[in-house]
């Protein structure tokens, strides 16, 4: 009875271990979410594409409060390179680029802006499901344009990205 039981618990085992390798991060898959770069300026739904050895994606912002000239739209792009993966979960060197156009609402400011943010940095995805993972990014911000200045940060843990993955 105790070896029939140790059988069937090490099958189970086994075969949840084989349902964590298929986890997050498998090649081909499509995941869509939030996210946000470093800088907490720019962000929005986010898609991204995994290859295996890599991901990229994308994210799109768009605010509109209503009064003249106040709108705001952001869009970026990043690319993680994955130098080391596990079945749930991976870390990656790489970097992302966000551009927004920022509207006129402050009377100080009589134009609208455009800010250039250029974050090379890494990323860690932690897939807490085999389809949900959460990312961690750090890096360095260089923002151009009219968002003029450099930074070492990271996200705080209450600005994770989390994408659902579609395979």
């Amino acid at each position: 009875m105790h070896k029939n039981i140790s059988i069937v618990t090490g099958l189970g085992a086994l075969l949840l271990g084989l349902g964590a390798a298929q986890a997050g991060g498998s090649k081909g898959s499509i995941g869509v979410g939030g996210e946000a770069q470093i800088n907490g300026q720019l962000g929005g739904l986010s898609m991204n594409y995994d290859m295996g050895e890599f991901h990229v994606g994308g994210f799109f912002g768009f605010s509109d409060d209503g009064e003249d000239d106040d709108t705001d739209i952001a869009i970026g792009g990043r690319f993680y390179y994955h130098i080391h993966s596990s079945a749930m979960a991976d870390f990656g060197v790489g970097g992302s680029v966000g551009i927004g156009f920022i509207g006129d609402r402050t009377p100080a400011i009589d134009e609208n802006q455009t800010w250039v943010f250029i974050e090379p940095g890494l990323q860690m995805r932690a897939f807490i499901a085999s389809n949900v993972a959460l990312s961690f990014t750090g890096g360095i911000t260089l923002g151009v344009a009219d968002a003029e200045g450099v930074a070492v940060t990271a996200q705080p843990v209450a600005l994770a990205g989390a994408h659902y993955y579609f395979f």
